[in-house]
């Protein structure tokens, strides 16, 4: 995953750009912020993506999800445009459902350092289960831990 750090809107390179490509995998995709408009105040983003893909490592079938994003930010914003190209990068990548979030989760930080933030995958039933996992920035203890 490579980081672009705009300092202004100008300088985003994929939105607008009908042009961008799907990358090949999520190591491969840009994720582009802007500006935080209101870096002292404390308020919530949630995106909301409901066509989530990837692949079983075991069994190379599709996994289905939608996954929600909710984050406080800290200085810089996520850009939509550049989460919709990465998040797609995984429809070709082999991983449990569990590393994935995760692995979403630390990328995103990286990309915007909020102050907060989650990431939910709500994964379609395979085999009659349907699982869920929840990752969090910072880190919050669970009820058994």
């Amino acid at each position: 995953m490579k980081l672009i750090r705009n300092h202004d809107h100008d300088s985003l390179t994929l939105l607008g750009n009908s042009q961008a490509s799907l990358p090949t995998s999520p190591s491969r995709a840009k994720l582009e912020t802007f500006p935080n408009p209101n870096p002292k105040r404390n308020y919530s983003i949630q995106l909301d993506c409901p066509d989530f893909t990837s692949l079983c490592p075991v069994t190379g079938q599709p996994d289905f999800a939608s996954i929600v994003i909710d984050y406080v930010p800290g200085r810089r914003c996520l850009e939509t445009k550049a989460l919709k190209i990465y998040l797609a990068a995984y429809r070709n990548e082999p991983a449990f459902n569990e590393a994935v979030i995760n692995r979403i989760l630390d990328d995103l930080v990286r990309a915007c350092a909020p102050r907060q933030m989650s990431i939910e995958g709500r994964f379609a039933a395979r085999g009659g289960i349907a699982l869920t996992v929840v990752a969090q920035h910072p880190a919050r203890r669970t009820a058994r831990s």
